[in-house]
C-alpha cells in the first residue's frame, strides 16, 4: 500500500475498544492454540517421547502468552489511574519477554526512572512499529531523546532487508482518519498516543536501518 489512506470517520471510543481487542485476542491465538494442542495429544496417551514433546510445547506456549498478556496489558490497557506514572523498569522486562527469541534482540539504553504512563505506553506501542520492520529479526535499539517532562524516545531498527511499511507510515503520518480495522489500529493507536504526549512519530530511513520517533 502506497499513497495516503483514503479518509473517512475516526472510530469511535466503543469501535476503538472492539478493535484493541481484537488485536490482543489476535496476538494470543497462536499460543494459547498451542497450548490446546499440546493438551490434546496428551489426552490421546502417546509414547513417553511424544508427552514429553508436548510438555515441552505446553511450557513454552504458556510462557509465550503470559508475557503477551502483560506486555498488552501495558501498551493497550489502562495501566493505572489517570496521571499515573510508569517504572520503565518495568516496560523493559515486557519489553524483552515480548520481542526477545531466537531471531530479534533488544539493547534498552534509557535509566530506570517513572515516567506517564501514556509515553511508556507510546515506548512500547512504538517498539511494536519497529518489530515490524525488521520481519526477519535482528536488533531493536531503544535511546533517549530529550530529558524530564519533554523525553521521548528513537528506536533503531536494524536488521536483514529491514524496511518501511508504507502503510504503517501514513496513518502515523497522516493528518486524517482513513479506514481503520483490526490490521491499522495498532498504528492508529500510536498516533493517538503520540497526540496526547504532544508528539510526532515517524519512519524513516538510514541507511540500512529504519528509524522510529517521536518528537
Amino acid at each position: 500500500m502506497s499513497g495516503t489512506p483514503a479518509t473517512g470517520p475516526a472510530p469511535d471510543a466503543l469501535e476503538l475498544a472492539a478493535l484493541l481487542c481484537s488485536r490482543v485476542c489476535h496476538d494470543l491465538i497462536s499460543p494459547v492454540g498451542a497450548i490446546v494442542n499440546g493438551l490434546e495429544v496428551l489426552d490421546d496417551n502417546p509414547k513417553d517421547e511424544d508427552r514429553e514433546f508436548a510438555l515441552d510445547l505446553i511450557r513454552k506456549s504458556a510462557r509465550t502468552a503470559s508475557a503477551r498478556l502483560q506486555f498488552c496489558r501495558l501498551a493497550f490497557g489502562a495501566a493505572g489511574s489517570a496521571g499515573a506514572q510508569i517504572d520503565v523498569g518495568d516496560a523493559q522486562n515486557m519489553a524483552r519477554g515480548h520481542f526477545e527469541d531466537a531471531k530479534t534482540k533488544l539493547t534498552w539504553n534509557l535509566p530506570r526512572v517513572l515516567l506517564p504512563k501514556n509515553r511508556v505506553k507510546l515506548l512500547l506501542n512504538m517498539l511494536v512499529i519497529a518489530q515490524q520492520t525488521i520481519p526477519r529479526g535482528g536488533m531493536l535499539t531503544v535511546d533517549q531523546v530529550g530529558e524530564g517532562d519533554a523525553v521521548s524516545f528513537r528506536i533503531r531498527a536494524a536488521g536483514l532487508n529491514a524496511r518501511i511499511p508504507q502503510a504503517i507510515a501514513d496513518i502515523l503520518a497522516a493528518s486524517t482518519t482513513g479506514h481503520v480495522d483490526a490490521h491499522a489500529v495498532q498504528p492508529y493507536y500510536t498516533r493517538l498516543l503520540a497526540q496526547a504526549c504532544g508528539l510526532n512519530v515517524t519512519l524513516t530511513a538510514d541507511g540500512d536501518d529504519i528509524l522510529i520517533a517521536a518528537a
